[in-house]
């Protein structure tokens, strides 16, 4: 079978079987093309609360699935590529945080969506990159103790002058990798394109964006801009999606080092197998494990409000 061919068929396969298919941004272009929604990480796991369908097939990372399973936890939810991880939520354990915990005991713990459920049971609030400047805002106490994402953490710090933030070193190292140097040499070579980046890149290279957002914020910025030239610093597919949303417009990537090797995973034979019950990973959570990880979702729904 052809991609096209292939694409009809996981169509045809998921309306038989009500399959709620949800690939994250990262995606390839031709998984999203067959995704009954498309978005970032904790936007999927919303999507994945309301809709009827009993199965959700997740084409993204672990965490993403748990994240899916700790919000509809009555569902049936599969990542479609079991070795799909994430570096950054792989570097801190429980076992890591309450002994941070006990060493700053007065501080309120954050920790950005992209962290593993096992952790987010010992976590007090949660925080995605677009609502974390106003989450943490909202929280009453000024100490704070950012997880795991300290270039994260930094910009949220920046943002929130008023709060006392302590980070850990950890983070993407995706996005880390990229330098302020090769951030100039970008810009010198494009003079007329407006930077767009993750803060999930380092803060030097944060510093010389036009824009700094979340994965979602960041296409929106390009699709509502009159500009016509954008240097997208966050994954290379996002730059891909944004030539077929806006034609009219030109992207350029920010390096070709932004490429998560995890979310490349996935493949759209990966998506069929699942369908055709030879492939994924059903997500299994104990019930302590999601009554207490989905706590600190709860609270970042509350004070994202």
């Amino acid at each position: 079978m052809n991609i096209a061919q292939l694409q009809q068929e996981i169509i045809k396969l998921k309306k038989e079987k009500d399959v709620c298919i949800l690939a994250h941004s990262y995606q390839a272009r031709e998984i999203c093309e067959i995704a009954d929604f498309t978005g970032d990480s904790y936007k999927l796991s919303v999507d994945a609360t309301k809709v009827e369908n009993k199965t959700i097939l997740l084409c993204g990372v672990r965490f993403m699935a748990e994240t899916c399973k700790l919000l509809s936890p009555e569902k049936t939810v599969i990542l479609s590529a079991p070795n799909a991880g994430c570096d950054m939520a792989d570097q801190m354990g429980r076992d890591d945080l309450l002994a941070l915990r006990q060493q700053y005991p007065d501080h309120t713990v954050v920790a950005y969506v992209n962290t593993t459920a096992a952790l987010k049971t010992v976590c007090d609030v949660c925080v995605t990159s677009s609502s974390a400047v106003q989450i943490v805002n909202n929280i009453q106490n000024k100490d704070i103790l950012f997880i795991p994402d300290c270039n994260l953490g930094a910009h949220v710090a920046e943002n929130c002058p008023d709060k006392n933030i302590r980070l850990i070193n950890g983070g993407c190292p995706i996005h880390a990798s990229v330098t302020p140097e090769e951030c100039a040499a970008v810009k010198a070579r494009y003079p007329e394109a407006l930077l767009l980046v993750h803060p999930e890149c380092v803060p030097a290279v944060s510093a010389m964006a036009d824009y700094v957002g979340s994965t979602s914020g960041i296409i929106q910025y390009a699709l509502r801009s009159d500009r016509k030239e954008f240097i997208i610093g966050t994954e290379i597919s996002i730059a891909e999606h944004l030539q077929y949303l806006c034609p009219d417009k030109t992207f350029h990537m920010l390096s070709l080092k932004l490429i998560c090797p995890h979310m490349k995973a996935t493949t759209l034979v990966d998506v069929y197998n699942c369908l055709n019950g030879t492939g994924g990973e059903e997500i299994i959570l104990d019930d302590a494990t999601i009554r207490d990880a989905r706590r600190c979702i709860d609270e970042m729904i509350r004070l994202g409000e």
